[in-house]
């Protein structure tokens, strides 16, 4: 279900940004996923497809184009730099779950595998966004 909420809030977004430039079509949403989000992509462009159908005409023919972002952490105690996938493996179902959700919840389940600490910050690869969309006046 969660994947069906994203795709409403980015095609609401798009169509509210469109008409912010006049755009009378839709034609691309170029759409940037977080790895740390972990969204199942086919529910995901599903999702796109069926909210899409149940517009009007400003978004008829539009393309989405989605880009996944490698997610990429680094210890603020040592300076290891990692990626998510390095340690997706380790998580359980239930951590791997929360971080579905609430990819803030990866500062709980993960820690440096260097130097063990849990002081880190996500430098890339957080949160879904529009990064472009081109249209029609």
């Amino acid at each position: 279900m969660h994947e069906w909420a994203l795709a409403e809030s980015i095609i609401t977004t798009a169509v509210e940004a469109a008409e912010k430039k006049k755009l009378k079509t839709i034609s691309e949403i170029k759409i940037s996923i977080g790895e740390l989000q972990q969204i199942e992509q086919d529910i995901f462009e599903f999702a796109l497809g069926e909210i899409i159908k149940s517009q009007d005409e400003k978004l008829k023919n539009v393309k989405t184009i989605i880009i996944t972002e490698e997610s990429k952490l680094k210890c603020k105690n040592c300076g290891n730099k990692w990626k998510f996938a390095d340690i997706k493996k380790k998580l359980n179902d239930d951590e791997s779950e929360s971080i579905h959700f609430i990819p803030e919840v990866t500062f709980v389940h993960t820690r440096c595998p260097k130097c063990g600490s849990p002081d880190f910050e996500i430098t890339s690869g957080r949160g879904v966004s529009i990064t472009s969309i081109k249209g029609k006046r």
